[in-house]
């Protein structure tokens, strides 16, 4: 072999043995960086904003709403036609409209956003996410009754025979079953917002929330917005899991969750409309 066949040799040899070599550090800093995230997961799960995923696909939510008396619920302005609404908000509705997203309740994820008046929503970096496509649920309810009333959320049953009223539960154990801490709900009417906070705590994002009672008690505190006869208003709700919250942490990633919302009309004493 010539000397110019050696060097050649050699150089390509050397050259396979610093590809090798690097291969070999792309592999190492491949497996550092995953045990890195992987501490880090172990590490941060008892801190708010769970680490890692998403929080759950939206279709392990029953969005079940019912109404009180004299008060109509739809998705839509039927203006004064009364027949048009309903006394209750279904999945099949709420997907109706999700349609103007190109999405529906099965698609939608729950991650961990905040936000202190309950309409604009960003993650824990800050980024603002957008509603129906960005971690969580936005959909409008138009309010109808047949007489002046203020609105409640209530944790009455509509009849004594049904159990829908206002509560957030889950069917899971353990540490999991904080996650009925973690979600809110707000109730946003021309940019002035309630917020509900299920087994309400230290406020945080600096929010102002209510939860409400049970056995209920109708007071100034549980109105949400006042309706004239025969006036259609237009709420929009939006869903949402506080990543703030201290219980909003990696041990309720993927909890099943199931959010119920009620609704009840009174007078001015806040009295039951019957």
């Amino acid at each position: 072999m010539t000397d110019d066949k050696i060097t050649e040799f050699n150089s390509e040899y050397e050259d396979a043995g610093v590809i090798e070599k690097l291969k070999k550090k792309m592999k190492l800093k491949a497996s550092v960086m995953i045990l890195i995230i992987a501490l880090l997961a172990l590490g941060t799960g008892t801190l708010a904003w769970f680490t890692l995923n998403s929080f759950s696909a939206v279709d392990s939510l029953e969005m079940t709403i019912g109404t009180g008396a004299e008060l109509r619920v739809s998705t839509e302005n039927h203006g004064t036609d009364l027949e048009l609404y309903t006394k209750e908000i279904t999945n099949e509705m709420i997907n109706e409209y999700l349609k103007n997203y190109d999405t529906s309740l099965d698609k939608i994820e729950l991650d961990p956003l905040t936000s202190d008046k309950g309409i604009e929503f960003f993650t824990q970096a800050g980024t603002k996410r957008t509603a129906n496509t960005g971690g969580y649920l936005e959909f409008p309810i138009w309010f109808i009754a047949t007489k002046e009333m203020y609105v409640h959320l209530t944790s009455d049953n509509t009849a004594n025979d049904k159990d829908d009223g206002t509560k957030v539960t889950t069917t899971e154990t353990g540490a999991k079953a904080d996650v009925v801490n973690c979600p809110r709900v707000s109730f946003e009417e021309e940019g002035t917002t309630r917020i509900y906070e299920p087994n309400i705590s230290t406020p945080v994002a600096g929010q102002t929330t209510f939860d409400i009672p049970t056995p209920m008690k109708y007071t100034d505190n549980t109105r949400l917005f006042h309706l004239d006869k025969l006036t259609p208003k237009k709420i929009m709700v939006r869903l949402w899991v506080e990543g703030e919250d201290p219980q909003c942490d990696d041990d309720v990633q993927n909890a099943q969750l199931t959010v119920a919302l009620c609704f009840m009309g009174t007078d001015e004493n806040n009295e039951a409309i019957a």
